[in-house]
């Protein structure tokens, strides 16, 4: 099957929510609450993991299920959407695209250093611009042959991270080492000013650790151009066999740390160590996997009138993620800073995510019933559509 991105626009300016697909929008909302927990959890520790290194009780089972599930496996879902969205942009705005989607990812750079300096250090969007401007540049244009590259490259990192995860084993030594979170100075600030002040310093530094998920986004780029999420049902078999295999390597992948984040399995420095390794890439399988389990459960739950009605507030979410993302980063600021509320532990971090998540789908669900954008998405589609009449 050949596929090409259309250099014939279908009408300028943004896609009316009429006309979205619903899995992308459904995988972005209800992802956002697996961004949440991650996020709420480095606040609440002052630094990444964001685990309790000793946990006691039922803190045992919300770390093995955070690093099974959501650490290093939520945000790969929003790299593989931004590549998707990439081409769905381009496919729109035909001739256009190019100046379009440098100007939207230029935005979103100024979006990244804002929120980084006044909110949250762990910010993506800067790292999403710069690949963006890349991808528009670099891959785009480029024919299917190109494209299958990518998967080339996935199938090199499925032998790496298999190679990875048997040396690790094989190498496995007992003891007594715990998880320890690697102190973030700006989580710890004592002011305000100066969490800004370290937050500037941090920024550049995680913006550029994150930006090899390039390959990331290519696959959404490669999903995109043979319309996966469009037609979900004429891409059934691969949506299934993508959804066991990269989420059975994401979850096997992910095992061994989370005994060790349990406190189930007890092994020394070095072997904590080469599993936080295994855990990081094998993370990498949570995206694609996610995204095709929501592609073949989106259809299904629009079909069912109790499904469109739970689907509704998610997809409104899904629909203003970057504002649901940037709210997140401004309530952790609030509950878990040391200058203002300082709320620590587990506990606290797990219930204030679940709760943000909660109030950001009922913020969303009235906006989509008032016909109203995120704050955040008005502004980039201003920046983004300045000379296109909407």
């Amino acid at each position: 099957m050949t596929a090409t991105v259309s250099t014939t626009a279908l009408q300028p300016g943004p896609v009316p929510r009429t006309d979205r697909a619903l899995a992308p929008d459904l995988a972005r909302g209800a992802m956002l609450l697996f961004i949440a927990l991650a996020n709420a959890a480095n606040a609440a520790f002052a630094g990444q993991p964001g685990l309790d290194g000793t946990p006691h009780g039922a803190q045992r089972v919300v770390n093995a299920v955070l690093a099974t599930f959501v650490d290093s496996r939520a945000y790969p879902v929003f790299a593989v959407m931004f590549g998707y969205g990439l081409v769905q942009i381009a496919r729109r705005q035909g001739e256009g695209a190019r100046r379009i989607l440098l100007r939207r990812n230029a935005a979103l750079i100024v979006f990244g250093l804002c929120h980084a300096t006044l909110l949250y250090f762990g910010d993506f969007l800067g790292a999403y611009g710069i690949v963006g401007i890349a991808a528009t540049l670099l891959l785009l244009r480029r024919g299917d042959r190109f494209h299958r590259v990518v998967l080339w490259l996935w199938g090199i990192q499925t032998a790496y991270a298999g190679v990875l995860a048997v040396t690790a084993l094989v190498g496995a030594r007992g003891g007594n080492a715990v998880l320890t979170n690697t102190p973030n100075p700006s989580l710890a600030a004592s002011s305000y000013g100066q969490s800004i002040l370290d937050r500037l310093a941090e920024w550049p530094v995680h913006t550029a650790t994150v930006l090899p998920f390039i390959v990331i986004v290519w696959l959404g780029i490669w999903a995109a151009r043979h319309r996966i999420l469009e037609n979900p049902a004429a891409h059934r078999v691969l949506l299934r066999r993508v959804a066991v295999g990269c989420l059975g390597i994401s979850v096997v992948g992910a095992l061994p740390y989370a005994l060790i984040a349990a406190g189930a399995v007890h092994v020394d420095a070095a072997t904590v160590g080469t599993m936080a390794l295994v855990h990081a890439v094998s993370g990498e399988y949570g995206g694609p996997g996610y995204v095709a389990l929501f592609g073949l459960l989106a259809p299904r739950l629009d079909r069912a009138r109790r499904g469109r009605a739970l689907l509704a507030p998610v997809v409104a979410l899904g629909q203003r993620s970057l504002s649901g993302y940037l709210l997140q980063s401004a309530v952790w600021l609030a509950l878990f800073a040391p200058w203002a509320l300082h709320l620590e532990g587990t506990y606290a971090a797990a219930g204030v995510a679940v709760v943000t998540w909660l109030v950001s789908l009922a913020a969303a669900w009235t906006l989509s019933v008032t016909g109203h954008r995120g704050p955040a998405e008005t502004l980039l589609r201003r920046i983004t559509y300045r000379t296109t009449r909407r």
